[in-house]
């Protein structure tokens, strides 16, 4: 009977235990479908903001370099689901093949919006750590990059607008089992990751905005 017993709480335990892997890990293609979607909109809502630094870029220097750096993990985020379900599709993965790949123009225009988001951000980092001396080599780039990219990625973002609202709401309608949605845990988890390290990196940086604000005359709007 003892050992019955034992059995049956160990049995118990691998269940609890797998249970609680489900809801950090689980949900398939759904669950990276959802999470692409929500770091997607957490995207806009920041782009939203950096917009308006952008517009009037002068008077508010210090607020464009924190957004943008604050940018920089959820854009990774991002491009991890995105390259995630790629690799898996490619691979062979049953699940994602039955997913199928994207549109075939938005595959097409993919690598045009890995790079020019590599490059915006890449070169707006080296101007921050350069400092103002470094204007005349990596503004220029940094311009053409960001117009490159708000163009290929305005296009993106029009093609997933419409299934985004669903893709949000998935995460937060309780099934009709009413057990919690798979994976639902580590993907609150991986969009809370990437805005606090986001904001971290923002405010470790802080100290080399000084140099650009100190110039913030030398500095023209977009």
């Amino acid at each position: 009977m003892a050992v019955k017993l034992h059995s049956a709480d160990a049995s118990a335990s691998a269940r609890s235990s797998e249970s609680r892997l489900g809801r950090l890990t689980g949900g398939g293609t759904t669950g990276n479908e959802i999470l692409t979607a929500a770091s997607g909109a957490m995207l806009l809502v920041l782009l939203a903001a950096l917009g308006v630094t952008i517009l009037r870029v002068r008077p508010l220097l210090s607020e464009h370099m924190f957004i943008g750096l604050l940018l920089i993990p959820p854009v990774m985020l991002k491009m991890a689901t995105t390259g995630y379900r790629f690799a898996r599709y490619y691979a062979g993965n049953p699940s994602y093949r039955r997913k199928g790949p994207p549109m075939t123009a938005l595959r097409l225009l993919a690598p045009v919006v890995i790079a020019s988001t590599v490059a915006v951000f890449a070169t707006g980092v080296v101007l921050l750590l350069e400092g103002p001396s470094s204007r005349s080599t990596w503004l220029t780039p940094h311009k053409a990059a960001f117009i490159i990219w708000i163009a290929v990625t305005g296009l993106h973002v029009l093609a997933h607008l419409p299934e985004m609202p669903r893709l949000l709401r998935a995460d937060y309608k309780r099934p009709a089992t009413g057990r919690d949605v798979n994976g639902r845990a580590g993907r609150a988890i991986s969009l809370a990751g990437a805005l606090t390290l986001g904001v971290v990196l923002a405010i470790v940086l802080i100290p080399q905005y000084s140099g650009w604000l100190n110039a913030v005359s030398l500095f023209s709007d977009h």
